[in-house]
C-alpha cells in the first residue's frame, strides 16, 4: 500500500483520539444551584470546586496521557509509511484502548478518596498496560527489519524509539502494582510516566553529512 493509506489511517486515529479526549471532560460537574434552587455563595461554590479536586486530578492525568499518545503516535508514523492488514488491526486495537480510557477514568474519580479500595485504580492501570502493549506492537511489527518503514529512516531515531517504548508495558506493571497498597499514588505515577513519555531522549551527535540516513532493510533490531 501507498503512504496516502497511511495518511489515512492518521486521520481516522486523530479523530478518535480527538473523541476520548473530549470525552474525558463529561465527568466535570459543577453546580451552582443550592438545594432550594438559588445560587450558591462564593464560599459553598468554592468547596463545591473542591470537592471536585480528584475528579479534576483524575481528568488531567488521563488527558495529558492521551494527548502523548497521540503525540507518539504521530512521532512513529513519521516513520511508518506503509500499511497492511495486520497494522491496520493493531492500529483499531489501540484506537479501542484509547476510547475506553474515560470509563476507568470516571470510576478511579470515585475512589480516589477511598484508600480501602484498589479495584478501580487496579483497572485504571491495566488499561494503560494494555495501550502501551498495542503501542509496542504497532511499532515493533512496522519496525521489524524496516517492514513497513520509508525507504530512507534515520537508524538512531528508530532505535532511540524502540528503547524508550521497551520500557512502557513494564513501568505499567509498577503501576498496577502500586495500585493494590496507594490509590492517589498510582496516579500521581501514571501522570509522571505520561511526561516521561512525551521527553524525547537527549539527541545523539548527527551522523556525516555524507550518510545521513540508512536503507530501512538494514534497521537492527
Amino acid at each position: 500500500m501507498d503512504e496516502k493509506d497511511t495518511n489515512r489511517l492518521e486521520a481516522f486515529s486523530d479523530g478518535v483520539f480527538a473523541v476520548a479526549i473530549t470525552l474525558l471532560v463529561l465527568d466535570i460537574k459543577f453546580s451552582p444551584f443550592e438545594p432550594g434552587g438559588g445560587l450558591m455563595d462564593d464560599w459553598t461554590l468554592w468547596q463545591v470546586i473542591r470537592h471536585q479536586g480528584p475528579t479534576l486530578f483524575a481528568f488531567v492525568t488521563s488527558f495529558v496521557t492521551i494527548g502523548v499518545m497521540w503525540l507518539n503516535h504521530h512521532r512513529v508514523f513519521k516513520h511508518i509509511k506503509r500499511t497492511d492488514t495486520t497494522l491496520l488491526f493493531l492500529n483499531i486495537l489501540l484506537l479501542m484502548i484509547i476510547v475506553f480510557i474515560p470509563v476507568p477514568t470516571a470510576l478511579l474519580a470515585e475512589y480516589i478518596t477511598a484508600p480501602r479500595y484498589h479495584t478501580a485504580a487496579i483497572l485504571y492501570g491495566i488499561t494503560f498496560f494494555v495501550m502501551a502493549t498495542c503501542f509496542n506492537l504497532i511499532w515493533r511489527y512496522a519496525s521489524h527489519n524496516g517492514r513497513l518503514l520509508g525507504r530512507k529512516v534515520d537508524v538512531h531515531e528508530v532505535n532511540k524509539i524502540s528503547r524508550q517504548y521497551a520500557f512502557g508495558p513494564l513501568v505499567y506493571v509498577i503501576s498496577i502494582a502500586l495500585a493494590l497498597f496507594n490509590t492517589p499514588l498510582t496516579m500521581v505515577f501514571n501522570f509522571l510516566l505520561a511526561v516521561f513519555f512525551a521527553l524525547p531522549e537527549f539527541p545523539r551527535p548527527r551522523r556525516k553529512q555524507s550518510d545521513p540516513f540508512v536503507e530501512s532493510d538494514t534497521i537492527a533490531e
